[in-house]
């Protein structure tokens, strides 16, 4: 049976696939393994008659519509600087091979690999559930952080428009709400974005991985170029819209040589804020984060790990709240400086854009019965 041959020395092998490294066009996973809460497990094997030899087959994306019962997620967390969220969509066809959010698909009885990217879920009435949302009375207004998990513009966005939909009702209730994307798709949105953009209700954070297009199409195969993602950013803060780079994941040994390139190509498109995040493994994406780099960076492979246990407390995932975004050690400390050392340099965090929550409004809703005084 063919397998990835184990150059990790100190680690443990890379899982058995449920497709050969390659086999899917266009995508980042490496392969299908069953989900953690599933009885089935899904290997492959070589039957005798040569077909893992076969042409590589392009796997194509299904959307299955949701309906919800409610849009909006809040949470607790001291890690983040909002306590809401909305996710149009479950599953992202960007299929970043570091994207944290995969394992959620896991509680769909699915794959956190390929089934992530090409099994996508579609919250049809979200805009409906939104509106209900808004209009109750015991309702607080916080800024709302839109497409955080799974990515809010992705391809499917293009025909569905859900994040559109949503961003309408945000609009009408005058509601803030904290955008972030790799996709240059968001300008599509620019005749909403300006208006609440001049209320202080809206900013729009991209995110720019690397500048590298080679890496980026290996390591976000279907996400925005980064010359478009530059371009984005541009285009918004021209338009008076407030822009935010993230810088994530940072990856050890791999695109963290790229921190001070990355900040100056912002700044120069007018970016005045900008966040990084260290790369995180949960679950199982650390079997798919590994898979990739054996197969596509295997000379590097060892180094990367060998780094991030450094800065996760010896494993290559520390949930631990404080530290999970930034990791600790002296590696970590050093990537921390030289990024605010990089910032100081072009003026960039030395103003955080707040975002308005006194202009929120409850519009009148239809067969509502209007008051005179």
């Amino acid at each position: 049976m063919p397998t990835l041959i184990n150059r990790l020395a100190d680690t443990r092998p890379a899982p058995p696939l449920a497709l050969l490294p390659g086999q899917s066009r266009g995508r980042g996973a490496r392969s299908n393994v069953s989900g953690r809460f599933e009885a089935t497990a899904r290997l492959i094997f070589d039957d005798g008659w040569e077909t893992l030899g076969e042409a590589p087959e392009s796997r194509a994306t299904s959307v299955t519509t949701e309906t919800v019962r409610s849009i909006i997620t809040h949470n607790q967390s001291p890690d983040i600087s909002f306590d809401r969220s909305i996710n149009p969509y479950r599953g992202c066809e960007h299929g970043c091979t570091y994207c944290y959010a995969r394992p959620s698909h896991s509680y769909m009885g699915l794959s956190a690999g390929l089934d992530f990217e090409s099994k996508l879920f579609a919250k049809a009435n979200a805009a409906e559930v939104l509106r209900a949302e808004l209009s109750k009375k015991g309702y607080i207004p916080r800024t709302i952080a839109l497409g955080v998990n799974t990515d809010a513009y992705q391809p499917i966005e293009k025909r569905l428009e859900i994040t559109r939909s949503i961003l309408k009702v945000l609009a009408e209730f005058n509601h803030p709400v904290g955008i972030i994307t790799k996709s240059a798709l968001v300008l599509r949105d620019l005749d909403i974005l300006k208006p609440m953009a001049e209320k202080g209700l809206v900013k729009v954070a991209v995110s720019v991985t690397t500048l590298d297009p080679k890496l980026s199409r290996s390591m976000e195969p279907r996400a925005a170029a980064p010359h478009k993602r530059l371009q984005t950013l541009e285009v918004l803060s021209k338009a008076g819209i407030p822009t935010v780079a993230m810088l994530a994941p940072v990856i050890p040994a791999l695109n963290d040589h790229e921190i001070e390139a990355i900040l100056n190509a912002v700044s120069a498109a007018g970016v005045k804020q900008a966040g990084y995040v260290l790369l995180r493994l949960p679950l199982e994406l650390d079997d798919i984060f590994r898979q990739w780099l054996l197969t596509d960076h295997p000379g590097k492979a060892a180094h990367v790990l060998s780094l991030i246990r450094s800065m996760r407390a010896g494993k290559t995932n520390d949930a631990s709240f404080g530290t999970r975004m930034t990791g600790t050690g002296p590696y970590a400390w050093t990537l921390g400086r030289r990024f605010e050392i990089a910032c100081r340099k072009l003026g960039i965090n030395t103003h955080k854009v707040k975002l308005d929550e006194t202009r929120f409004t409850r519009p009148p809703q239809p067969g509502e019965q209007l008051t005179l005084l």
